[in-house]
């Protein structure tokens, strides 16, 4: 296998330098906050399996783009909304990727630095459905 230019981890830290990271404590402190949207990016069997953060909204990695973009037939009005958007996956990495990627669209967004993990082991609040 031929060695790859950048690896998964070049890219992830790349992005990392670029975007907004919330510490987890700071976050937790957001929770609740109305004009502050928590966006999973987990997969359902994630969030299924795991728990998910009260009232986040869940948007599948693979269609962040398309869902933020007005002019995409994938569009989701919750993006339209004036609000502040807080990303998330279960350890960051690919929060910040497409963080990164929705900051290069012109949608202003952050993301949580230590992901859904770090949000449960810190104490933050977790819904499940049965």
């Amino acid at each position: 296998m031929n060695k790859l230019k950048l690896s998964s981890q070049d890219l992830v830290r790349s992005a990392r330098d670029r975007i907004e990271e919330i510490e987890t404590g700071d976050a937790i402190a957001l929770h609740g906050d109305p004009e502050v949207v928590f966006v999973d990016l987990r997969d359902v069997r994630e969030r299924q399996r795991s728990g998910f953060i009260p009232g986040s909204f869940h948007c599948p990695r693979g269609m962040a783009e398309f869902w933020v973009d007005p002019e995409s037939p994938y569009f989701k009005e919750i993006f339209a909304e004036d609000r502040r958007f807080i990303f998330h996956c279960a350890s960051g990495w690919r929060s910040a990727l497409t963080v990164a990627t929705l900051n290069d669209m012109g949608f202003k967004a952050a993301h949580l630095k230590d992901g859904f993990t770090d949000w449960v082991e810190k104490g933050g609040p977790v819904e499940r459905k049965d």
